[in-house]
């Protein structure tokens, strides 16, 4: 049974006459008979009770009838659907990204999507960069953002498209006399709001801390990203963020770290075997142009965010 075959014979049934139907169905006569004659010789029965006076439904075509509408109503639906979705009228999309990222460029890039698509579905899953990949791997994720420090999570079956590169700074209470530039001595040596373990972003200033063979002073210990800005606000220390975290938040001042600065890169990741869908493709496109819009000269984070040349 074809789609074409049931379409004609509903046409036929509706109008109760074979001229009448192939002119509806810009058909020639000898064509619409010649499905109809295939569609009963599949069925094993015949469909009309032919006559002078046009073609009714012998009892297997009454049966049918009802059956064929039903399938070439869904048949409507799925092409219904499937043009919804090429249109980003409808559809889902799988993003992951670090808790850094979430209060930052992802809260700007999910603003401006849902503002354009508001029909598309979005969900969201945290973690850190590696949980990221193996998720995007085992095809739980469309897409993810991650960050590297100059080596990749394990990217095995996956493109990094490398979005900047985003200076750490140094966070405090808006009021704070904190000084516009602090080395990692300096810092060393004020009370800070350290992130859980669990954060790629703990084990960096660590590592950096450890390298020049300083020990800091730890006020708080192992909050989640928005307890620490809420923390620092409140004057309970400082903490080490990335640059883009302080966009939108009055409430706290930044320093920029020197001697050395710290910097991570942030990547678009995608399976490199899997086409995009028209929902991901617009999607990476906004990622895209949002990262732009950041960092465009005359920016508060012109100087702090380095847009890196994309493929």
């Amino acid at each position: 049974m074809k789609l074409e075959q049931l379409r004609t014979f509903e046409t036929v049934a509706r109008v109760g006459h074979f001229t009448r139907a192939a002119e509806q169905l810009y058909l020639a006569q000898p064509s619409l008979s010649r499905q109809i004659a295939a569609l009963e010789a599949d069925l094993g029965m015949a469909l009309f009770h032919r006559g002078p006076s046009g073609a009714t439904l012998t009892n297997a075509g009454e049966l049918l009838l009802p059956i064929a509408r039903r399938m070439l109503g869904d048949a409507q639906t799925a092409r219904e659907q499937m043009n919804e979705l090429a249109g980003l009228r409808r559809g889902r999309i799988r993003l992951g990204a670090p808790p850094t990222l979430c209060v930052s460029l992802v809260a700007d890039v999910l603003t401006s999507f849902r503002s354009a698509h508001p029909g598309i579905e979005l969900h969201i899953t945290e973690g850190g960069s590696r949980f990221l990949v193996g998720a995007l791997n085992e095809s739980a994720l469309d897409l993810a953002l991650v960050v590297t420090r100059g080596t990749d999570p394990a990217v095995q079956g996956t493109e990094l498209i490398p979005l900047l590169t985003e200076e750490l700074v140094v966070v405090s209470a808006a009021g704070s006399s904190l000084p516009e530039e602090l080395t990692l001595e300096e810092l060393a040596r004020i009370p800070q709001v350290a992130f859980n373990r669990s954060y790629d972003l703990r084990m960096a200033t660590e590592a950096a801390f450890s390298a020049r063979g300083l020990e800091p002073v730890i006020a708080v210990e192992g909050a989640e990203m928005d307890a620490v800005l809420r923390f620092v606000e409140r004057g309970l220390g400082v903490a080490v963020v990335p640059a883009m975290v302080v966009i939108g938040r009055p409430g706290l001042r930044s320093a920029r770290l020197i001697k050395p600065a710290l910097t991570r890169t942030v990547n678009l990741a995608r399976r490199n075997d899997i086409g995009p869908s028209a929902a991901t493709a617009a999607m990476q496109e906004f990622i895209f142009s949002t990262v732009d819009r950041l960092a465009a000269p005359g920016t508060d984070l012109a100087r702090l965010v380095t847009p890196t040349a994309r493929r």
